[in-house]
């Protein structure tokens, strides 16, 4: 079995991907997802394609994170370690819905650019509601990505795994980015999105750290048999 230095590099590795994989579609995406999107997406096809691909690739990395980091967790709580799998496998398929729904928006931008225009009121309706949609399916899906995140760094911070400031940083991240941006559109109050920049500053603080020093190795005599860490 790996090493827990060995793995903790490579979920460094991964971290950095995933960071990538989250910042670069939603430039991609920013000016296709707009308002007025029916006028606009047609025109940046292969744009939206390539973010949708993007984001895809990234739902499959974080199965991979949890995967890599399993074998560490579960020495810690078996339980805590199958969560975490499990919430990879719900990003990854809310991940698939979001994607479905971006390009439902981009096929009925094209039928708009095909000839729509003579029942422009009627598209701009259809296009409202798919972009409604899709809202509600992207924020969903942030409340879960959000879990992860708290899993992730609570795991961290329990276990000790890294410096305990270290992962204290990455919970009041995750909980200021569930506050600006994902619980205002459920409670009703204006988004704060630099609140949501934190997040980035801990994923690349801890995947910095893992790179350099990895976990902390647990001691054999400090072993948990199975029975006891769920």
């Amino acid at each position: 079995m790996r090493s827990a230095k060995s793995v903790s590099r490579l979920i460094g590795v991964l971290l950095f991907v995933q960071l990538v994989g989250l910042s670069l579609p939603f430039i991609l995406l920013m000016p296709a997802i707009t308002p007025g999107f029916i006028e606009n997406a047609a025109g940046m096809a292969s744009q939206i394609k390539v973010a949708v691909f993007l984001l895809f690739a990234n739902g499959a990395l974080t199965i991979g994170i949890a995967i890599a980091a399993f074998a560490v967790f579960r020495e810690h709580s078996y339980g805590m370690a199958l969560w975490f799998l499990a919430f990879s496998i719900i990003w990854f398929s809310l991940q698939a819905v979001d994607n479905a729904h971006i390009l439902s928006m981009l096929s009925l931008s094209r039928q708009y650019a095909d000839g729509g225009g003579a029942n422009a009121e009627l598209f701009q309706t259809l296009g409202k509601a798919a972009r409604s949609t899709r809202i509600w399916v992207h924020y969903t899906e942030l409340l879960v990505i959000d879990t992860w995140f708290f899993l992730f760094y609570s795991m961290l911070f329990r276990f000790k795994l890294v410096p305990r400031a270290l992962a204290g940083f990455g919970l009041i991240a995750v909980i200021l980015h569930t506050a600006g941006i994902t619980l205002p559109v459920f409670l009703g109050y204006s988004s704060v999105m630099p609140m949501g920049f934190s997040l980035a500053l801990s994923h690349l603080a801890v995947g910095t750290w893992l790179l350099v020093k990895g976990f902390k190795e647990r001691l054999p005599s400090q072993a948990v048999p199975l029975e006891t860490q769920i």
